[in-house]
């Protein structure tokens, strides 16, 4: 009779698998094409992982994709949005605990921890309600003096850059804030998720990509925002630049300047109150009022 094996502790020990996080453009997990990468260390100064640090290339391949991705995304019917939305809302609520522990890791409270999850998929489910109503609200049957009907209608801005929220404050609840109005709306998205603590952001692609969000509608690019920022606000084919997490009042009236050569829509940095969930306005921010007018038949 063989003897019994002897259980030791190097045979138990678990292996670690450090991670790479990559860049999410156009449904894809590239490395970035300049090969920088930088350390994510957690709370106490140990490794996270290993974070991709985007170029000026990368965000110029991240316009390019949103822009693909615009024709058929503004065209999907509000209904197909909302589903979308709610999706994203669905899986992220699912991967609930992992962003938990995450967040944690790197500097949030349990509680505070769980307060952001359960605030940024309330606030997914809230846009996804809204994806066949904002229209309703927003648009009108224009009273005229003339055998005329006369509607304005909303219509998808275009291809939106993101400056994410300040991480340390707004992490998972500030990409659902700003993404979610965008997208909803039909609008094609470049978020920049700041190089401190981009955890969450990188985290969140993943549920992109598991979400039938199509490729390109939303793209993630983590980095210096000093460095990406300008560049998106000078790209000629970006439509609007949303501000939300500039780092700084003079930061963000340079790239104010920048938006001015093609005359992007800007919105300008915001804070978002404690129990924010989303607001018609979010929505508004990014759509343009098509008037239409149709001669009454006889």
């Amino acid at each position: 009779m063989a003897a019994p094996t002897k259980t030791t502790k190097a045979s138990t020990a678990r292996m670690s698998v450090p991670k790479t996080y990559k860049l999410y453009i156009g449904g894809k997990f590239p490395r970035s094409e300049s090969g920088r990468s930088f350390e994510l260390l957690d709370t106490k100064g140990g490794f996270l992982a290993n974070v991709s640090l985007a170029s000026r290339k990368d965000a110029r391949d991240a316009v390019t994709a949103a822009r693909k991705a615009f024709g058929g995304w503004s065209k999907a019917t509000a209904y197909n949005r909302g589903q979308v939305l709610y999706r994203i809302a669905e899986v992220l609520d699912a991967r609930r605990d992992q962003f938990i522990s995450e967040l944690v890791a790197t500097g949030s409270t349990q509680r505070a921890a769980e307060t952001e999850i359960d605030a940024a998929v309330a606030t997914w489910v809230f846009y996804a309600g809204f994806a066949d109503k904002y229209a309703q609200v927003v648009g009108a049957a224009n009273p005229v003096a003339a055998p005329y009907f006369n509607f304005s209608l909303p219509e998808p801005t275009g291809v939106v850059a993101i400056v994410s929220p300040d991480p340390a404050n707004w992490s998972l609840r500030g990409l659902a804030a700003t993404i979610a109005p965008a997208i909803v709306a039909g609008n094609t998205t470049v978020v920049v998720a700041r190089e401190r603590n981009p955890l969450s952001a990188i985290s969140f692609a993943e549920v992109l990509a598991t979400s039938d969000v199509p490729g390109g509608v939303v793209n993630l690019l983590t980095g210096d925002a000093c460095e990406l920022a300008p560049h998106l606000a000078m790209h000629m084919d970006v439509n609007a630049i949303d501000l939300a997490g500039c780092p700084d009042a003079e930061f963000a009236r340079e790239l104010e300047v920048h938006a001015a050569e093609n005359l992007k829509r800007v919105v300008r940095p915001r804070s978002f109150g404690p129990r924010h969930t989303g607001t018609l306005d979010e929505i508004t921010n990014f759509i343009e009022l098509k008037t239409v007018w149709h001669p009454i038949g006889v």
